[in-house]
């Protein structure tokens, strides 16, 4: 006898679950990372990956979403790079912005565009907003002091200048802001202040700035948040005390020749700054996406539709930009554009109790991390993890734990036994029996998980969401044991049938529940019970619909891998697990069995010696090769080359003329450790050949071996170089 599901999973009407027939505009603005190195986990925790649950939610809710973000390309950060690597902006940039949508993809991350801000579009809306805004007085001009150092001959940026922070006493504040307690700064309050570049000691000089005129929005600002009791504590109180202090005019053009410019005769030399420029990316890229979908006014539909909700996702140093200054620009612009309806600002992830930093190399980088780890795992740990309220930490211990606890042990082994036991017996999705109680109070449970679920999700509270939802999935594991189906599939089928049906009913609704958080696994599961197309195209109340009785079942492959801790470590700069050390040619030969290629015999000092296979017959002879200093991976996997093995590779630089050359240590001795500046050498045991395609080396302008701006050097304070090739030389 079969029963309805209906009064357990009431999918008729929708209304049942709380769900809105209405569509909803859903704006998702995500703070920009700088073009000028690899994002970490702290940027995916921080705003990235909240923000993507929170879309492919809303999507599933079926509300037009419109997400946009880019690489922020005009802040000093590159040019500091740029000038640490001898190289154009443009090149850092275009760099990194490959490297960052790449790893967006990688990470799952569902923009609807991640852009870049040195594109025309953008040029034309920023130059547009700044000159609206000098025309209505919101911007003037000003003479104001501001540093110059008469070593390096320049005005500087506040991101050339560093000092401790007046408020924390952080000794790396920067010219506009703590890091480390997220106040806003102007250069002059600094303390100890120095130039970032030289070192020196920098003066106060007069110069003329156009400025922003805060202080026109502060009582603006103020009706604007007297109903904002629902933002987060902590974004609300910090806000509340920026104009509590009262809003300072803020200097809106800087010293420099790298951005956008400024769009007023006089100002040739300058250019707009980053802080404004930016956050207008946000507008930027709506009307980018509008164009590029060939609807170019579709932007509208979010921006001047006072319906339309407004999130931006960022952690918390970017608060008073969000809920300060761009309100601000918005409201001095256009006052039909619509202002923020929350910003849910996560506080920081930490490593070791340290802040995740670019800078200081302090991270788990995203680049790494997605070719050693399954996604899914990590967006897990993340979310369960993740800094909502208070600073979190990245514990490799405890990712391990949750890895193999919760994610393999509670959620995979779940999937996997319900799959593979109706696999084996019955072999498709078996039709159920009557119900009992205990059947009923595991759909009642579903209901009640997905109604939860879904409210928590609406008020972005990820982390309690995802304890929801593996709460749910411990129950049905409590159901399966209490069930013993193994038993019952020997005396009563059709009762073992009930069982099994109820949990591919719960497997669906964990597929749609999770859909948000493990985007790669849950359409796994979505197809493995015999749905069609994407769990991501998937309305959210067909977590409630009624599994297809019959479907034919395939035996089922698990969805996570345990972990050991020992394996995984990867904490440090991929750079740090190279082994290079300084050796000497003593003696080449030709290769047996390839015309192209030498073996070179190599001493590495305490290393000893070892024999290479080396492509250079095209470019050196074994006379110049002979008696020559190279430098070498001593830790790269062997590899057996037309029949000999190598068991190290020297590293040569290849420019964009197809000059090849080696690198030189000067007069360093054989087995020197070579290193990049700023990161301690922490060497693999083995290193793959992939993990070493992935660490980019290059020449710079002044003939420099660099890896990440970071000068490559020997243990005697060697600089390693190349004077033969060309700036921009790529070291293999």
């Amino acid at each position: 006898m079969y029963i309805s599901l209906a009064p357990y999973l009431n999918v008729a009407p929708v209304l049942g679950l709380g769900i809105s027939l209405m569509k909803e505009k859903i704006y998702i603005g995500v703070a920009w990372p700088y073009a000028n190195g690899s994002l970490h986990l702290g940027h995916i925790a921080g705003c990235y990956l909240p923000a993507d649950i929170f879309a492919r939610f809303h999507r599933m809710q079926g509300n037009d979403v419109l997400m946009v973000s880019g690489s922020d390309e005009h802040g000093t950060p590159v040019t500091i790079t740029a000038e640490k690597e001898k190289i154009s902006p443009q090149e850092v940039v275009n760099r990194y912005n490959a490297e960052q949508t790449k790893n967006m993809n990688d990470f799952g991350i569902s923009f609807d565009l991640f852009t870049r801000t040195t594109t025309d579009n953008h040029c034309h809306v920023v130059q547009d907003i700044f000159k609206t805004l000098y025309d209505k007085k919101h911007i003037y001009e000003k003479e104001v002091e501001s540093f110059y150092c008469h070593q390096c001959k320049r005005f500087l940026p506040d991101r050339y200048l560093e000092g401790s922070c007046p408020y924390c006493n952080h000794e790396h504040a920067r010219g506009d802001q703590c890091d480390e307690c997220g106040q806003l700064l102007d250069p002059i309050d600094l303390v100890d202040v120095r130039c970032k570049l030289c070192e020196g000691t920098p003066e106060l000089q007069n110069t003329t700035h156009l400025f922003f005129a805060l202080s026109h929005f502060e009582q603006s600002l103020t009706d604007w948040m007297a109903d904002k009791d629902y933002w987060k504590a902590s974004v609300i109180k910090f806000t509340k005390n920026w104009v509590k202090e009262g809003l300072h005019d803020r200097a809106i053009t800087r010293d420099m020749s790298w951005g956008i410019p400024v769009p007023l005769n006089g100002f040739e030399d300058k250019r707009i700054y980053v802080w404004f420029d930016a956050v207008i990316g946000y507008l930027a890229a709506s009307k980018e996406w509008a164009q590029r979908n060939g609807t170019p006014e579709k932007w509208k539909e979010w921006w001047e539709n006072n319906k339309a909700k407004h999130y931006y996702f960022l952690a918390k140093d970017n608060i008073p930009f969000h809920t300060i200054i761009w309100p601000s620009i918005l409201m001095g612009y256009d006052e039909k554009l619509q202002l923020a309806f929350d910003i849910p600002a996560n506080e920081y992830l930490r490593i070791e109790g340290e802040q995740f930093s670019k800078s200081k190399g302090i991270g788990v980088w995203v680049p790494d991390i997605v070719k050693h780890f399954d996604v899914d795992a990590v967006r897990y740990y993340l979310s369960i993890n993740m800094p909502e309220n208070k600073d979190a930490n990245w514990d490799w211990q405890d990712f391990v734990i949750k890895n193999n606890d919760e994610l393999v042990g509670t959620y995979g082994n779940l999937i996997h036994r319900v799959i593979s036991f109706t696999e084996k017996n019955y072999g498709v999705i078996p039709k159920p029996g009557p119900f009992e109680k205990i059947d009923e109070e595991l759909l009642s449970e579903i209901k009640k998980t997905v109604k939860d679920v879904q409210e928590s999700l609406v008020h972005c509270s990820f982390k309690q969401g995802l304890k929801q939802i593996m709460s749910l999935a411990k129950k049905g594991n409590i159901y399966f044991n209490e069930k013993e189906p193994w038993k019952d599939v020997k005396t009563d089928k059709d009762h073992c049938a009930t069982t099994l049906y109820i949990c591919f009913q719960l497997i669906n609704a964990l597929s749609i529940l999770l859909a948000s958080y493990l985007p790669f696994s849950s359409e796994k599961v979505w197809n493995m019970i015999g749905n069609n197309g994407s769990v991501h195209q998937s309305h959210w109340d067909e977590a409630l619909k009624t599994v297809q009785v019959g479907y034919e079942l395939a035996k089922p492959k698990p969805l996570f891998k345990k972990l050991i801790l020992e394996d995984i470590m990867v904490t440090e700069d991929p750079f740090a697990k190279l082994d290079l050390r300084v050796a000497e040619i003593i003696e080449v030969k030709d290769h047996p069995n390839a015309d192209k290629l030498y073996l070179a015999h190599i001493n590495i000092g305490d290393k000893g010696k070892r024999v290479i296979v080396a492509g250079l017959k095209n470019h050196y002879t074994p006379e110049e090769l002979t008696g020559k200093k190279i430098v070498v991976v001593t830790n790269l996997e062997p590899a057996t080359i037309r029949g000999v093995k190598s068991t190290a590779m020297l590293l040569a630089a290849t420019d964009s003329d197809g000059v090849v050359s080696l690198l030189h240590p000067q007069d360093s001795s054989p087995g020197e450790t070579v290193y990049a500046d700023g990161i301690e050498p922490k060497p693999a045991d083995v290193l793959s050949f992939d993990d070493f395609q992935n660490i980019s080396m290059i020449i710079n302008g002044n003939g420099e071996a660099v890896y990440a701006s970071k000068t490559l050097k020997t243990s005697s304070n060697t600089i390693i170089s190349d004077k033969n090739v060309k700036e921009g030389a790529k070291i293999k």
